[in-house]
């Protein structure tokens, strides 16, 4: 046998996929987005001190503050009574804007009716609307929810029904064109493609509806973390001030990161969720 026909007769070894090589740890994207706030708190903490208390604080003092009211469980329980109001006022919006905005996406006489409303009550600042609404509805947890849910309940609408409507036509006559029933059309068309439009009404609510939050409590009642705000900066104690703020940056950042999670997972082929 020849030396090419013993080469020919040789099992050819599988090709190994080749890794990327990972960056170095100066271009990673995690340096720079922890690094900079590090930064930030570090500045924060060197110039804190020399600006009256009466006016500002600073991390050290705010992170005192957090323990001692963690601790005597004032923290808890204010924090408590606002994510109650966010649960069912975000919960309400999505129960209602989901399904209205695919209706009107898909039923065109329920757009014409409904578009100009919708525009004017989204256009008009709703913080002028609360006064009246506490009126209405009293001073105590409906009125709150309904707050909340006025202020998150339209990006999600808005997002859904632009999700809807911006479907590749293309992919609506193939489904038609293999005589895809209603049903299948939205489980493998329209919902795909509306699902990143959805999560990102949703994060945009997610802030709305912790803005209306604290508005509604500033309003109302006497409870939840806009409480807090008040009581301790009338009482000019700024360390105690920062704490409910940074609560709520914490937890409107870590709920968008969670939604973010959810929609890498359930849309992996979308930008947005990357």
């Amino acid at each position: 046998m020849s030396v090419a026909d013993r080469t020919q007769s040789m099992p050819v070894a599988a090709a190994r996929p080749v890794k990327a090589e990972a960056p170095p740890w100066w271009e990673r994207r995690a340096v720079y987005r922890y690094g900079f706030v590090a930064l930030i708190l570090i500045v924060w903490e060197i110039v804190g001190p020399f600006i009256s208390p009466i006016f500002f604080s600073y991390p050290s003092l705010i992170a005192v503050a957090f323990y001692d009211l963690t601790v005597s469980g004032d923290l808890p329980f204010y924090l408590g009574q606002s994510l109650e109001v966010m649960f069912y006022g975000l919960s309400a919006s999505l129960i209602v804007g989901i399904p209205l905005g695919i209706a009107m996406a898909r039923f065109q006489r329920l757009d014409w009716a409904l578009d100009l409303p919708i525009n004017a009550l989204y256009a008009t600042p709703l913080v002028a609307v609360v006064p009246l609404l506490v009126l209405w509805f009293g001073i105590y947890l409906k009125a709150k929810i309904i707050v909340v849910f006025l202020f998150a309940v339209f990006p999600v609408l808005i997002n859904t029904y632009q999700g809807v409507r911006e479907c590749d036509k293309n992919m609506l006559e193939v489904a038609r064109s293999f005589r895809s029933s209603e049903w299948r059309m939205w489980q493998d068309v329209l919902l795909p493609f509306a699902v990143p439009y959805i999560i990102a009404g949703i994060r945009l609510a997610i802030g709305r509806g912790l803005i209306g939050m604290i508005i509604a409590e500033f309003y109302t009642t006497i409870s939840g973390l806009g409480f807090m705000i008040t009581r301790y900066a009338n009482m000019f104690e700024m360390d105690k001030t920062f704490v409910p703020v940074i609560v709520l940056m914490v937890l409107g950042v870590s709920l968008t990161s969670i939604l973010k999670w959810v929609g890498r997972k359930i849309a992996p082929w979308s930008a947005a969720n990357r």
